[in-house]
């Protein structure tokens, strides 16, 4: 059975402020990569250090989507996304420390 993602205002938000292409490269990863086995690390999600956005974060290209896991209801709670730049993640517009 397939994961159900949703998303909270602020990754909507982080979401918008980027370009319609920038867009459908994110929602199709989110798709693609976590409606099934969300919590399998691969080559782009990886399980995080402990931090105050979330526990995972999925990688394509320079794009970041943070996310968290119920495993009891089947939902992938996209908590933010932010794209990298060179050694650092820009979520919403500001530099975030993970």
């Amino acid at each position: 059975m397939p994961y159900r993602i949703a998303f909270s205002r602020i990754s909507l938000s982080h979401l918008q402020g980027f370009t319609a292409r920038e867009q459908r490269i994110i929602a199709s990863a989110i798709t693609e990569q976590l409606s099934y086995e969300p919590t399998l690390p691969t080559r782009n999600r990886k399980q995080m250090r402990p931090n105050l956005i979330a526990v995972w974060e999925l990688r394509r290209g320079d794009f970041r989507v943070y996310y968290d896991v119920d495993e009891e209801e089947s939902i992938v709670d996209i908590c933010a996304i932010g794209i990298k730049e060179g050694n650092q993640v820009r979520i919403g517009g500001e530099i975030v420390e993970l």
